[in-house]
């Protein structure tokens, strides 16, 4: 299909995320540590005469992932249920463009007077499987393209406590505190003296947010008396300036997570015969683990297993 008369009406980007402290439990006010990534997603929207909105998604190798074309009333909020889309991936975009109309009624009404059309090109800087919140950079250049709030339009369609959201709209680190439905964000100085010590390991798979969500929900015990200790680790880590202090708290967060779920902490089903430490981030069992060490020695514990995507900590932390 020609695509003619291009004209770039607005780009937008947002910062991926990862979750330091708090894992779960910041669903239950816990304070948690955050911090945006140096990779995220772009989002740009062009003009274009033909009368539907083309999408397509891009990997961080420039290759098209999804793309698909759609009328401007299989958006609207009354024919979202009777279209005929039928790809999940399709329907997931359109629920997202359709609570964003239900929260700004005027967006996308200009194609509909004008009878034109939009090419939107979303573009990820890291690959799909790394966690970094794929989702998360999305609806935050979405809520800002319809000019709504991206946290209501979170809670709209994927849920979760918002953290994401806040990495994506912030470009450093962060203390995230969620409670009675409201949040609060409180930028930070994290930047440690050993931080060349620290490194982001990948493991090679992607976790659910939304079923490790579930599953902790289903699986946690009384977190009341959990707590204060978790806010006093995110708190003390902040503050730490020696890597052994670092790494004790490190340990005993991931202890009281394992205690929290009722999962086994990584290090110990995974990798026992590790020097050094390990902590889980997001949902445990996928994504990235923050591990401490020095670099030959880590490159060639990982590799050795077969984890070769191993990020220091200055590659990774915005």
């Amino acid at each position: 299909m020609l695509i003619v008369n291009l004209k770039i009406l607005k780009t937008f980007y947002s910062n991926g995320k990862l979750l330091l402290t708090g894992e779960y439990i910041v669903l239950d006010g816990a304070k948690a540590l955050a911090v945006p990534t140096k990779y995220g997603q772009s989002l740009n929207i062009e003009t274009i005469d033909e009368p539907f909105l083309k999408w397509r998604s891009i990997d961080e190798k420039g290759k098209i992932w999804f793309e698909n074309s759609f009328l401007f009333n299989e958006i609207s909020t009354n024919t979202l249920k009777n279209n005929n889309i039928t790809d999940n991936i399709s329907k997931r975009l359109l629920q997202i463009l359709n609570a964003a109309i239900i929260l700004n009624p005027v967006f996308l009404t200009d194609q509909l007077k004008e009878n034109k059309g939009l090419l939107i090109t979303s573009k990820l800087d890291f690959p799909q499987n790394w966690g970094l919140g794929s989702s998360s950079t999305l609806l935050n250049n979405i809520a800002n393209w319809a000019n709504i709030d991206a946290f209501k339009l979170s809670k709209a369609t994927f849920g979760g406590s918002g953290y994401d959201i806040a990495c994506a709209q912030k470009n450093t680190p962060i203390i995230y505190t969620l409670s009675d439905k409201n949040h609060t964000i409180d930028a930070i100085n994290f930047n440690p003296a050993f931080k060349s010590q620290l490194f982001f390991v990948h493991l090679n798979q992607k976790q659910n947010s939304r079923d490790s969500i579930k599953r902790y929900q289903d699986n946690k015990n009384s977190i009341d008396s959990y707590l204060k200790e978790i806010n006093q680790i995110t708190e003390n880590l902040i503050k730490t300036t020696n890597l052994n202090d670092f790494e004790s708290l490190l340990n005993k967060h991931e202890s009281l997570i394992g205690e929290i779920t009722n999962q086994t902490p990584i290090k110990e089903r995974l990798f026992s015969d590790y020097k050094n430490t390990i902590k889980s981030l997001g949902g445990w069992g996928g994504d990235f683990i923050l591990v401490t060490g020095n670099e030959s020695y880590v490159q060639s514990y990982f590799i050795q297993k077969g984890f070769e995507t191993i990020l220091p900590f200055e590659d990774m932390v915005l």
